[in-house]
């Protein structure tokens, strides 16, 4: 539970980038997710680029997705079993590996839609174990103290890297096909020096093997938590439905005809709304009302896409996804403080994959769903759909959770 004191004073924030070790994380969370931002929109824009097919846009979706769904639940207990910081050098140098090899198949001019969606393959595999490592450092850098003001400093920093990132592929991609691959291979490999230069003391670790009920513990903990999974599952279900990212390429060249620049400003604009709401919540730590706030906060979430999807002007589209991304932060300063907060440390590994595998769940195969159903009934009746979806979630997970609904103060407890 975040004290008093951390709460009510900005300095607090200092505190927690005073400390070294805090620093080399964010470092490797900023270049990990700038380079696979920047992956991100110019694979699909040479996808679908190539292909003009928006179905081509939802497989490259559960090409990511596939991997984290099976590897996930694995990575948990080896995540609690191993030195995270090497489990997240070994996934981020694998990742610059993968990116640079992408960058030599566009100059070589052999990089067809097939070798695309197994690179996103790959970027999955790995991202199945380098989320939940990350998530599960967090808590043996800083004190408990100051977990809830690190989760959203973090999440700021966060925010700022799918500001850049986005807008530096496609910024990149105009200047030349391999460019931003090229720049990506390079920011992973930023990452992983910055990930093993993290200095803890040494764990102590259960080292009993992995069985099928290590694999399973934290779903059986999860389960037992209401709060934890009320949280993560409005979050999946939220996104899945309302989730308009895979559809950004069709929006930018065919609706709004912004070309790729646009795009990568479409993209970038989600996360400039959930920058701005990070600063509010790094300032003004949700301190009551938690759970009726979330709901509140998904909801206007969906209403945004509903108004996304139904305009014409790049402006207003771009303002929309603002209110998304700020909407969105709100739930993830929530879920993920819940998460640390309730979970114990050689549980967090497991713990953490769970919540990677419903984030994974919402975000790719999210994905999937709306480039399928963009190619059955259009891309705008799919994202009003999404919106609309994503309201009778809210009101249905309000009734199916009451715990949630009554969650005060984001320090486990369930009753205000």
């Amino acid at each position: 539970m975040t004290s008093d004191d951390s709460t009510a004073n900005p300095a607090g924030q200092d505190r927690v980038l005073a400390n070294g070790n805090y620093r080399h994380f964010i470092s490797s969370r900023v270049c990990s997710q700038l380079g696979f931002q920047s992956l991100a929109v110019a694979l699909g824009w040479m996808l679908y680029d190539q292909t003009q097919n928006a179905y081509m846009l939802g497989w490259l979706g559960l090409a990511q997705f596939a991997p984290m769904a099976v590897l996930t639940l694995v990575a948990g207990p080896v995540v609690d079993r191993f030195d995270r910081r090497r489990i997240g050098l070994a996934c981020q140098g694998i990742e610059a590996l993968a990116v640079a090899a992408v960058a030599v198949g566009v100059w070589l001019g052999v990089l067809t839609p097939v070798l695309m969606l197994l690179a996103a393959g790959v970027m999955g595999a790995c991202q199945a174990f380098e989320r939940p490592t990350m998530a599960s450092l967090l808590p043996n850098i800083v004190p408990v103290s100051m977990l809830q003001r690190a989760i959203a400093t973090s999440t700021s920093f966060m925010q700022t890297a799918f500001i850049v990132g986005p807008s530096l592929g496609g910024l990149m991609y105009g200047l030349g096909e391999r460019v931003p691959f090229i720049v990506a291979a390079l920011l992973f490999a930023v990452a992983a020096y910055n990930v093993i230069s993290i200095r803890l003391a040494v764990r102590a670790v259960a080292r009993t093997p992995i069985s099928l009920g290590s694999v399973f513990a934290g779903i059986s903990f999860i389960r037992s938590r209401p709060a934890i999974l009320g949280t993560i599952s409005l979050d999946l279900f939220a996104v899945l439905l309302g989730g308009a990212t895979a559809l950004l390429p069709i929006f930018a060249s065919d609706i709004l005809r912004a070309g790729p620049l646009g795009m990568g400003l479409l993209r970038a604009a989600p996360a400039v709304g959930a920058l701005l709401m990070s600063f509010v919540l790094a300032r003004r730590p949700i301190t009551q009302g938690a759970g009726r706030k979330m709901f509140m906060a998904v909801a206007v979430f969906g209403l945004a896409t509903v108004v996304f999807a139904l305009s014409r002007n790049i402006a207003l589209s771009i303002a929309a996804l603002a209110v998304t991304g700020a909407a969105d932060n709100v739930s993830v300063v929530v879920r993920s403080s819940l998460v640390q907060l309730m979970t114990p440390d050689e549980m967090r590994g497991r713990v953490n994959a769970v919540n990677s595998l419903f984030i994974g769940t919402s975000n790719q195969l999210g994905e999937f769903e709306s480039g399928m159903l963009a190619g059955a009934i259009g891309p705008v009746a799919t994202a009003v759909l999404g919106g609309i979806g994503t309201i009778g979630v809210v009101i249905l997970w309000m009734r199916l959770f009451p715990q949630l609904r009554r969650v005060e103060r984001l320090d486990g407890s369930e009753q205000g």
